[in-house]
């Protein structure tokens, strides 16, 4: 069995995150609808949600395919000490598709677009979470005046084929069945016949979930029907696969910005137990590569969480940003 594809593609659940709660929680009804649509050119629209008030402004990036629900519990608190914005990359939530390919290169250029049509003032603290931590470093290649920090949250291992080319063999062979089955949800979307309950589309969508309400549930289903969603899942799959082989830039540095990456303790659970140590291993290497691009990087070891330390461990991000924004 291969491993989770979101490890090496950044694909994460449809569902980006998920509530602990055991009735639909009302505050989570903010994400049925979006916050602010930003212009950023080509007659093209970024969703924005910004909280807060305060200086240096934070900014959030999701893993890949999730969207800016996945700070539920992360963005309320890092707002009680300075303003802090999230956002919907395009293809996801309420933003509009981009132009293909969907690769960290377009991701960093949409993000320095919208901090600079929002307008959000400069130096930014940045905060990337898996995927994410690409995107962001990538934007801090080439606009490093405009970021005052970086928090990584568990940015993925790559080139684990160094470690077990057995692993690469299978992760190659999932990624063309994932792949496979995207396409069809893709082309089902663009028929408009991806909500017909036909059976040849029906592991497209996921049932509501119980843990938000209906109106959220709504949201979330109509946005999943949109084919910028499909093809933005089958873009960025495919410039990943290629991401993910390779090992951290040697030429990528980031001088003596402060760099902070957050490792967790458990984030292979659901890895089979063949890959984990070769996964462990890429790790380690990867986020020791990345803390050396900064004369200012540091790993931070958090326990008791997964892969998710903005869902798990949300204490543990706030903290870092806090340790950043007021030293």
């Amino acid at each position: 069995m291969p491993p989770p594809i979101r490890y090496i593609l950044g694909l994460l659940p449809i569902i980006a995150c998920t509530a602990h709660a055991q009735s639909p929680d009302p505050a989570l009804d903010l994400y049925a609808q979006p916050g602010k649509r930003v212009a950023i050119g080509e007659n093209r629209h970024l969703n924005l949600r910004c909280s807060g008030k305060g200086s240096p402004t934070v900014i959030l990036e999701s893993g890949n395919n999730a969207d800016s629900m996945a700070w539920f519990k992360v963005q309320p608190e890092i707002a009680t000490f300075t303003r802090v914005c999230s956002c919907d990359r395009a293809g996801t939530g309420f933003s509009d598709g981009g132009p293909l390919p969907r690769n960290v290169d377009s991701n960093a250029a949409d993000l320095a677009s919208l901090i600079h049509a929002a307008p959000i003032a400069t130096p930014v603290v940045l905060v990337g979470h898996s995927y994410g931590t690409n995107v962001v470093r990538r934007f801090a290649d080439t606009h490093a005046n405009e970021v005052a920090a970086m928090v990584l949250l568990d940015p993925p291992p790559q080139d684990v084929g160094e470690f077990s080319p057995e692993f690469e063999k299978a992760d190659d062979a999932q990624r063309q069945q994932m792949l496979a089955a995207v396409r069809n949800c893709e082309t089902a979307a663009e028929s408009k016949k991806l909500d017909a309950h036909l059976p040849e589309f029906k592991d497209c969508l996921r049932p509501p979930n119980p843990q938000f309400s209906a109106r959220l549930n709504a949201a979330m289903h109509a946005n999943k029907l949109r084919p910028s969603f499909w093809r933005t899942i089958v873009s960025i799959a495919e410039t990943n696969a290629d991401l993910y082989k390779q090992p951290v830039s040697k030429s990528e540095a980031h001088g003596a910005i402060p760099l902070l990456i957050l490792q967790p303790d458990t984030p292979f659970d659901d890895v089979p137990p063949e890959y984990r140590q070769a996964m462990e291993q890429a790790r380690q290497k990867t986020q020791r590569a990345i803390a050396a691009t900064s004369t200012r990087g540091k790993i931070v070891h958090v326990e008791h969480s997964s892969h998710d330390v903005q869902i798990d461990r949300p204490d543990a991000v706030v903290a870092a940003v806090r340790a950043l924004v007021k030293p």
